[in-house]
């Protein structure tokens, strides 16, 4: 079974940056889109960015465009989320998730595998 293993999540004064990761060993996965998702304290989990399967097409949450850039290694089967002039609304628990899909898609019913999170805190 493929595992997705997210890291790189911490705590960011706001205006900071952080960059979240996600691995993909022991599988490839190079026809795949893959996507970040997160998500708040009682709140629904919520589309952030999405890559397609060569890394050619990006889309991003509107809350997160210009701040955010989801980038791909296929030959390490890596996943890396950049984001920058974080604020304290983007906290929560950010998800890896590999599409079944070759486009990179903001709906999370096309995400088939997903990592266990890794937490991102933005202090005031």
């Amino acid at each position: 079974q493929v595992q997705l293993l997210e890291s790189g999540g911490g705590l960011v004064q706001a205006g900071g940056s952080l960059s979240v990761s996600c691995a993909a060993p022991g599988r490839s996965l190079t026809t795949n889109a893959f996507g970040w998702f997160r998500q708040a304290p009682g709140k629904e989990r919520e589309f952030v960015a999405a890559v397609d399967w060569n890394g050619a097409s990006t889309l991003y949450a509107d809350s997160l465009k210009g701040r955010a850039a989801i980038l791909r290694d296929r030959a390490k089967n890596m996943v890396y989320l950049e984001m920058s002039s974080l604020k304290p609304d983007d906290t929560g628990v950010y998800y890896c998730a590999v599409s079944s899909k070759h486009s990179a898609s903001r709906d999370t019913s096309d995400y088939y595998i997903w990592g266990q999170g890794t937490q991102v805190t933005v202090s005031q």
